[in-house]
């Protein structure tokens, strides 16, 4: 598409149809912008669009035409895949019906110079009443893109030889045998056009009745497979019903041959209920006897922890007397332990000392470890400590394991 307006000393332009009327038109630079991608037409989007390539003389006489197809995506940019060169069919196209200035250069799918370039084309419709040809030319008439309008010049009367030698009645009937070729001519283009048409309509009822049966062909198939699925099912089920029928002769044939084998079934489970139910009396007996000796030994605990010392005892001396025992433990120091905490005391010391410091007995424990050997506890690759002597940290609620028994080498990575 040129990037001009005016080319040899005319106007070129282009119109979207919309059915039988111009529903836009621009210049052909502009519709350059749209190929190009620069710009989008939205209420285009996803479309076919029949446009006409429109050469103008410049008297605002149409010159050429060119019916072309174009499709915008689903943003309203042209295809950027199309290029019909449009320029160059208008100056190939056949003579067409006279819009004014005599008979136009036509190029449409029934008269393509090329034919390599037919599939892109479209036909015009001549009907009256819906011509395509007479909506463009309102279009033009109107003139909204504002072509300036070159009058063309007054042609000077020359006599021409020979002309006083013809009669009128020779130059009507030369006008007439003009007329008549125009009129064979546009008549002949809307035969071809409605051809096309025909051609167009038949393909598409062919292509519908194509989908027609193939959609009928589908269902034919869908419809006999759904017939052998049941066909199967019903011989499943014939099968299965069969296999029932037996099941019942047979289960017939069992009951009235077992009644008296349930009988004898019936008298074994009852003896066997009555057998169970003496164990289960005799288990209950059992756990109400261990709950009771439970009680007592709880009793009995209960009265050893709590009775006063024995008379003349050491125990009893200490408690008499007020006497306190003192007991030393890392990170606590010295302890002084009631009476009442004694025997508390000597059962776990270090439990004792670490709920003294406020920690759990494995932690305070991990401290004693680093306080009595304050070295770096990290394990090399062999499995082998490092035992790099680390600084001693001295309260147990101070120490942080992981780090404080870490030298500085093996200190754990902080993330910035």
């Amino acid at each position: 598409m040129g990037s001009a307006d005016q080319a040899h000393d005319g106007y070129s332009a282009v119109m979207f149809m919309d059915g039988s009327s111009v529903s836009r038109q621009m210049r052909a630079s502009e519709f350059g912008a749209f190929l190009d991608g620069y710009v989008g037409l939205s209420d285009l989007a996803d479309t076919d669009v029949k446009a006409v390539y429109v050469l103008l003389g410049a008297d605002l006489h149409v010159q050429s035409l060119v019916f072309f197809r174009i499709y915008f995506d689903e943003e309203g940019r042209a295809d950027s895949h199309w290029n019909l060169p449009v320029e160059k069919l208008a100056k190939k196209g056949a003579k067409g019906p006279d819009m004014g200035a005599g008979p136009i250069r036509l190029v449409c799918r029934s008269q393509c110079p090329e034919s390599a370039n037919a599939e892109e084309l479209w036909d015009p419709d001549m009907t009256p009443g819906s011509n395509h040809f007479q909506a463009i030319r309102r279009a033009i008439d109107a003139n909204s893109l504002k072509f300036r309008k070159v009058e063309p010049e007054p042609e000077e009367d020359i006599p021409v030889l020979g002309d006083e030698s013809r009669s009128p009645e020779d130059i009507e009937s030369s006008a007439d045998r003009v007329r008549l070729a125009r009129v064979i001519r546009e008549q002949r283009l809307r035969i071809k056009t409605l051809q096309s048409v025909h051609r167009d309509a038949l393909s598409d009822i062919q292509r519908e009745n194509r989908h027609e049966m193939q959609a009928l062909r589908n269902e034919m198939a869908e419809l006999q497979q759904k017939f052998e699925r049941q066909k199967l099912s019903n011989e499943q089920l014939k099968t299965r019903l069969a296999e029932r029928n037996e099941q019942y002769l047979s289960m017939q044939e069992q009951i009235a041959g077992g009644d008296e084998r349930r009988q004898r079934n019936d008298a074994t489970a009852d003896a066997e209920v009555v057998l169970l139910r003496e164990q289960l009396e005799r288990r209950q007996r059992e756990l109400e006897l261990r709950d009771e000796k439970i009680v007592a030994l709880e009793r009995e605990n209960h009265e050893l922890l709590h009775q006063a010392p024995t008379e003349d005892s050491f125990m009893e001396h200490l408690q008499s007397h007020s006497v306190f025992l003192v007991a030393y433990h890392p990170g606590v120091g010295h302890i002084t332990l009631p009476y009442d905490d004694i025997e508390t005391y000597f059962r776990n010391p270090v439990a004792y000392a670490a709920e003294r410091c406020g920690l759990n007995e494995p932690a305070y424990r991990e401290w004693l470890e680093h306080y009595e050997s304050p070295v770096c506890h990290h394990r090399n690759d062999d499995g082998s400590l490092c035992d790099e002597p680390v600084m001693r940290v001295s309260q147990p609620a101070d120490f942080r394991p992981g780090i404080d028994d870490r030298c500085e080498k093996h200190q754990p990575q902080t993330e910035n």
